[in-house]
């Protein structure tokens, strides 16, 4: 046993995260971030270390529809998306899809 939680020694931890749409968890790098950023905007993160606010979104269509066409992202991420921030997550939705990306 590993003296620091319990755990089995070789056991890694892997973090978790909650989609803001339909509330799933998964692993953090099987999510996409959604980062808001003081000087760019809202951006997609695929890195999952900008500096800024963040929320999750998994990789359904559906999700990112809803996230895109309410104001569930709007509130997670603590501001109001312009049209400009919905367009570039819309494109960036597109090519996840399409690249079957995560």
């Amino acid at each position: 046993m590993d003296k620091r939680e319990g755990q089995p020694a070789g056991r890694k931890h892997i973090p978790q995260r909650t989609c803001v749409v339909c509330r799933e968890t998964a692993a953090k790098r099987a999510l996409v971030r959604v980062v808001r950023t003081a000087d760019q905007g809202v951006q997609i993160d695929l890195t999952g270390k900008k500096n800024g606010r963040g929320a999750y979104l998994c990789t359904r269509p559906e999700c990112w529809q809803r996230a895109l066409s309410s104001p569930v992202l709007d509130k997670a991420l603590r501001t109001t998306l312009s049209d400009d921030d919905r367009a570039r997550l819309s494109e960036a939705m597109a090519n996840l899809v399409q690249s079957g990306q995560r």
